[in-house]
Parts: structure tokens; sequence; C-alpha cells
């Protein structure tokens, strides 16, 4: 079966009715993992991206806290989950400020690790694209907003 286009769907989904909307979001939550968690996003947090993110953060926390320091094999496959989880949700809210915010997080406490990620080229190579991609990110917000990520990541940056 080929998919058809967003178009396509778009108008589909106008002509269909409010009850019928609500049965294909529940079945589509059933389907699969992340439409639910975007769902749960986007009825639940995304009025409050502040707390979303706090709560992201703390998930986080608990993650780092979880790596097994075995071998830099471990930390690095567990450093690699975390920002496919960040990125996930960086997905579901489409916001450069959240994205800013999240990436910038992840550096703090990737820098912060213990061992040192610089004893490992690819935990290194891992940080400088997340900070690349911060500095993108940093460029398309307000010009305030730039102002203050800019502080943080500098910051985040002369301590290497």
């Amino acid at each position: 079966m080929k998919a058809v286009t967003i178009k396509q769907l778009k108008d589909e989904l106008s002509h269909t009715p409010a009850l019928d909307l609500k049965e294909l979001c529940l079945h589509l939550a059933r389907f699969k993992k992340e439409n639910k968690e975007l769902l749960t996003y986007l009825l639940f947090e995304s009025h409050d991206e502040e707390f979303f993110i706090q709560n992201l953060k703390e998930e986080v926390d608990i993650q780092f806290d979880d790596i097994n320091t075995n071998s830099f094999f471990y930390i690095r496959k567990s450093i690699r989950k975390i920002l496919s989880s960040i990125k996930k949700h960086i997905r579901y809210s489409k916001k450069k400020e959240t994205e800013a915010e999240l990436l910038l997080y992840f550096c703090k406490k990737l820098k912060a690790f213990k061992p040192s990620i610089g004893r490992s080229t690819r935990l290194q190579n891992i940080f400088d694209t997340q900070v690349r991609m911060i500095k993108k990110a940093i460029e398309r917000l307000h010009e305030d907003l730039q102002y203050d990520y800019q502080l943080e990541l500098d910051e985040l940056l002369e301590n290497e």
C-alpha cells in the first residue's frame, strides 16, 4: 500500500466528522509508541513549555546517572540513546528555544561526565556536533534570546 501525500490527508481530514477524528487519533496512539508520546505532548504538555523542558532535564539527569561506565562502548551507547530521546522530544516541540536549551543542557551534562569525554574521540565528536546544532538553533532565535543562549554556549566552551 502506498501512502498518500500530506495534502490529500489534510483534505480528507477536513471532511471527517469530529467523532471519527477522535477515533483515528486513538487508533494512531495504539499503533505506535511515538504517536502516543506526541499526542501526550500536544494534549498535556504543549501549553507549559517550561514544565516540559524541566521534566526532560530531570529525565536526562536520571539517564546520565544510570550510565554504565565500565567501558567507553557502553558510555557511547547510553549517550546516543539519551541524545536520540532528546531529539525526539525536540521534534515534538518544534520550538527553537526548546531545542537550544535542551541541547545546551545535554552538552553541559556530557562535558561534566566522568570519565572525561576528552579520552574518547567519538564522544568528543558527539559533543562537537551538538555544539554546531546549538549554534544553528541560536541563529534562528530572537536577538535577545540569541544573546542569552550565546552567553551560555560561550561559558560551556571556555571551560574546555
